[in-house]
């Protein structure tokens, strides 16, 4: 699983290294916006120049999974990222589903292998 889990890691930083990329520098070009509250959605994010936070939020994690380091950082600022790509597919652009399950999946799997880093997170009471 050890391999698995670091085939899926430098595959994620790759895919969100490319498309964190992309929204600096615009070298793939973006088809029409969705129709109705997608394509309204994504004009608002546009325009507030709030992509670019998100932009930030895909590019700095995806270095840091292919460099191996800080990895649980990584996955972590990752994680809503995905959530909201996975969301807006679901509710207002259903066609681009594929690439964010995609990216759920190798999520999972680079995650596997750090699986102990997050058990903290679950525990139902901690002591102060």
């Amino acid at each position: 699983m050890n391999i698995v889990s670091r085939i899926a890691r430098i595959l994620l930083g790759l895919l969100f290294l490319v498309f964190g990329l992309n929204g600096f520098l615009h070298f793939i070009p973006m088809g029409p916006l969705p129709p109705g509250a997608g394509g309204q959605f994504i004009g608002a994010l546009g325009e507030s120049h709030f992509m670019a936070v998100v932009f930030a939020l895909e590019l700095i994690p995806a270095v840091l999974l292919l460099m191996n380091r800080y990895v649980p950082l990584a996955l972590t600022l990752l994680a809503p990222v995905i959530v909201n790509i996975v969301l807006f597919h679901a509710l207002m652009a259903p066609a681009g589903l594929p690439p964010g399950a995609i990216a759920t999946f190798l999520w999972i799997l680079a995650a596997y292998n750090y699986r102990s880093v997050f058990t903290g997170l679950l525990q139902h009471r901690v002591q102060a």
